[in-house]
Parts: C-alpha cells; structure tokens; sequence
C-alpha cells in the first residue's frame, strides 16, 4: 500500500502587530506657511504649543494640559484668532501610551471663517480643566467625552453621565472595553448586572 501524502505543515501565523501608541500628526508641507494667529499665540503663551500638524485641510496643534485654558482664552479673544464657537469635543484612546487619551477641540471663528484642532494628552486619571467657562457650548460635548472614554474634567459644572446609566460599568468607547457589554468588567455574566440594576430600582420604588 502506498504511503499516503502527508497533510502540509500548518503556516506559521505572522507575527501579531503592535497596537499603535497614537496617531501620526503629519507636519505642514515645506512650502505652507502657519496662521498668523499660531506666531501670535506662541508668542503670547509662550511653550504652549508642542507640535503643529496640518492634515486635509485643517491645522492642529498639541498643547499641554497645563496651558490649556491659557491657550483656549488666547484662541478666543485674540483679534487673529477670534475662535467664538468650540463645535466639538471628542477624543481617541491609546492604551499602549502613557497619557493614553487625545482629547481635541474643534475650533471655529465666525468672523474670520478659519478652523483649528487643540489636543491634549492626558493620563487615565489626570484631571483635564473644563472649557465651559471659555466656551458654554463646550458642556454637553465635554459630559459625553467623560460618558464615553471617562475623561477626568476637572471645574465641569454638570460632570454625569449623558448617554449612558447613571450606574453603568465603564466607558465604552475605550479601547479595552469588552466587546460583550459591561458585564465582563466586574459581574462574569451580564443578566447579574440587570438583576442588580432591578433590584436597586424596585429598592428606590418602595
């Protein structure tokens, strides 16, 4: 009897690639000059500005958290700048990093028609001052950073949740959120976390 051909070798899966540790912030091209209002700025807060990227048609610079609200003053009321209206606060999480979150501010000057993006980089715990007292617009969209990722806003009027439960385990948005829910945080099945829920609602009933 003929030997029978022996099934291949399994490959060899490749090498598993390292998660990233944050994005690419790609420099402005040689020939493209800055804003005026980014000379004005670093002149008037000086060591504000840590790097400068210009992606898609937009500016954006990273400043730390310590400067932030000198920084998002100076954007306001400077006359070159005149950022009146913050249309977004969001942010990306980066566990592999130490200061694991980018939390960004988008930025609009209804005079002058011109946009730019401010990041922060903060640390899971570290507090990150709130910019509603710069602009009031910046409430709700800071609650729902905090409600997603659990960005520690510090002097936010109104810090709760505005998405999700009041009671609700953990930020959904981060990264190492477990794809089944909030039950494998800290109950192993989720029907224990509703009954928990149930029993604390009928609780409050009577």
């Amino acid at each position: 009897m003929a030997d029978e051909p022996k099934p291949p070798a399994p490959a060899h899966a490749p090498p598993k690639a390292a998660a990233p540790a944050g994005p690419t912030e790609p420099p402005p091209p040689a020939d493209m000059a800055q804003p005026a209002f980014l000379a004005t700025l670093q002149a008037a807060v000086p060591g504000s500005v840590t790097a400068v990227s210009y992606f898609v048609g937009d500016w954006t610079i990273v400043v730390p958290v310590a400067q932030l609200l000198d920084v998002a003053r100076h954007l306001r009321d400077a006359p070159d700048a005149a950022f009146d209206c913050c249309s977004d606060v969001t942010a990306t999480d980066w566990p592999p990093r130490a200061e694991r979150f980018d939390v960004v501010y988008c930025l609009y000057s209804t005079r002058h028609r011109h946009r730019i993006r401010v990041k922060v980089r903060a640390a899971e715990l570290q507090p990150v001052p709130s910019v509603t007292g710069i602009w009031s617009g910046a409430n709700w969209l800071e609650r729902e950073v905090f409600d997603m990722f659990g960005v520690n806003f510090a002097g936010h009027p109104d810090r709760r949740r505005i998405l999700m439960p009041d009671d609700w385990q953990g930020y959904p948005q981060r990264k190492d959120y477990p794809l089944e829910g909030p039950g494998e945080l800290l109950m192993e099945n989720p029907i224990d976390w509703l009954k928990l829920r149930q029993a604390r609602e009928e609780a409050d009933i009577e």
